[in-house]
């Protein structure tokens, strides 16, 4: 499900193009795919993850902490996210945060589930996400 909050001084954004990033992020991990999973990710030295244990600077960083802590396929379970809300941050129609839950489902480990807020932003006519805080 998806709710929206603009202004309509702001740039329309297609909300629904900036939820494919996710609904493609779930479907890799879903797959077994991390390196899939990144391609939501801007591939930046820039790019910050933030968590309870601390920030991970750069995609690099962040792709190698995902694939330290989901080094098997039943680690990484099923992913799904829900409850997603959509804001425009900016006039220009580039900048987006989402909020949301996500969960992981698994046979073999416990079930994981949490918050998250990201920053998405529109390079070069792809939505990337520049910021995960995800708790």
């Amino acid at each position: 499900m998806i709710s929206s909050c603009s202004n309509s001084n702001k740039k329309e954004i297609d909300f629904q193009v900036v939820e494919n990033v996710l609904n493609q992020q779930a479907k890799e991990w879903n797959n077994g795919s991390i390196d899939g999973f990144m391609k939501g990710y801007w591939q930046s030295d820039s790019l910050r993850f933030i968590t309870k244990r601390g920030i991970k600077m750069g995609y690099d960083s962040v792709s190698l902490n995902y694939k330290k802590h989901y080094n098997t396929p039943g680690k990484m379970g099923h992913l799904s996210f829900t409850d997603l809300h959509f804001y425009a941050l900016d006039s220009h129609g580039e900048l987006v945060q989402c909020t949301g839950k996500w969960k992981v489902a698994s046979e073999t480990e416990a079930e994981q589930s949490g918050l998250f807020s990201l920053l998405l932003k529109n390079l070069k006519g792809e939505w990337k996400i520049i910021v995960d805080h995800t708790w």
